[in-house]
């Protein structure tokens, strides 16, 4: 190992950021505990017993089809540090407007996206994560009530590609996704053969460091995590596939907060097949992390979190805004 006068070795560092992990929870195998209204299940699908934690809104009764939010976590992350991430936030919101939150566990904490990386279980195993949401989808709707005609899907990073899959693989399935974080993976991109229009939200930071603005290498330090096309072209696909013809063009919203060093800014495109709009946020100086969020590693690693907009509201009225018999 190579020391230079102004660097620490590459391998001190990686052990640095997992001390970090490890203390956020993210490396822990300890269970937290649960949120109000939270209760652990499983389901079993392809052999393989599949975990997810259901938060259940105040004052529900079972007696009424409520739609379901399925939010997925980040890589290295479980279905409770997506909540942690959100600070509990689609939690009070569902709380609030009446809709069920369920948040699934990936195997070995990673999603199998379609990136075809060696280095996570999920992908080297090829799991049908695909047949495990869609089997989750039905369990919440067989016991829980859930509607699904309104089932929305929203993830980060990860969790945000492995909604693009599910958008190309089951977009009958949706009523609309979100994802926040991360463009389309080049697989997925070149391969993502549906015409089904599907409302679509997207949050990306401009100075994301694991995520190129422009495209190319996904990566987290010296890390190589597979490719990703840049966020333009990945909102043009979809305003392609939904048929889009009007563009509000880019409308800059309130700095909220001056000091988090960012401004957000806003493009809706409309008049699309179906009603199936295409929105995204751009972060201006915004990092990997979800906006009005748990800033969940230091600014150094994984850029500034965005206090100007509150991603779980700003997602929720997407959704409630697509939802059928409002």
């Amino acid at each position: 190992m190579k020391w230079s006068k102004h660097r620490r070795p590459i391998g001190v560092l990686i052990v640095a950021v997992l001390l970090v992990l490890s203390s956020l929870g993210y490396l822990s195998h300890r269970r937290p505990p649960l949120y109000p209204g939270d209760i652990r299940g499983s389901v079993t699908v392809g052999g393989l017993k599949r975990t997810f934690i259901v938060h259940l809104p105040a004052g529900y009764s079972g007696n009424k089809a409520l739609p379901l939010v399925v939010a997925l976590h980040g890589g290295g992350g479980s279905g409770f540090d997506m909540e942690r991430l959100t600070e509990g936030g689609l939690n009070r919101l569902a709380d609030e407007h009446g809709f069920i939150v369920v948040y699934p566990d990936a195997v070995g904490k990673h999603w199998n996206d379609g990136r075809n990386l060696s280095r996570y279980e999920s992908q080297r195993k090829n799991v049908d994560d695909v047949g495990f949401i869609v089997a989750l989808i039905g369990y919440l709707v067989g016991n829980y009530h859930a509607d699904p005609r309104n089932v929305f899907v929203v993830g980060m990073s990860n969790g945000g590609l492995m909604t693009y899959r599910l958008a190309c693989e089951v977009p009958e399935r949706l009523r609309a996704v979100a994802v926040v974080g991360v463009s389309m993976s080049t697989n997925l991109y070149a391969n993502c053969t549906s015409n089904v229009s599907l409302p679509i939200l997207i949050i990306l930071g401009t100075e994301d460091p694991l995520v190129p603005w422009d495209g190319g290498e996904l990566h987290f330090g010296p890390l190589k995590l597979g490719k990703a096309v840049s966020i333009n072209e990945t909102v043009s696909y979809w305003v392609k596939r939904n048929g889009c013809t009007l563009n509000s063009g880019k409308v800059y919203l309130p700095d909220k907060d001056p000091k988090d060093g960012t401004r957000v800014w806003m493009e809706r495109y409309s008049h699309c097949r179906g009603g199936a709009d295409v929105v995204f946020y751009g972060i201006d100086g915004g990092g990997h992390t979800w906006p009005g969020g748990y800033q969940y590693l230091p600014e150094r690693i994984i850029g500034r979190t965005s206090r100007d907009i509150n991603a779980d509201q700003v997602i929720w009225n997407f959704f409630a805004e697509h939802m059928r018999d409002k």
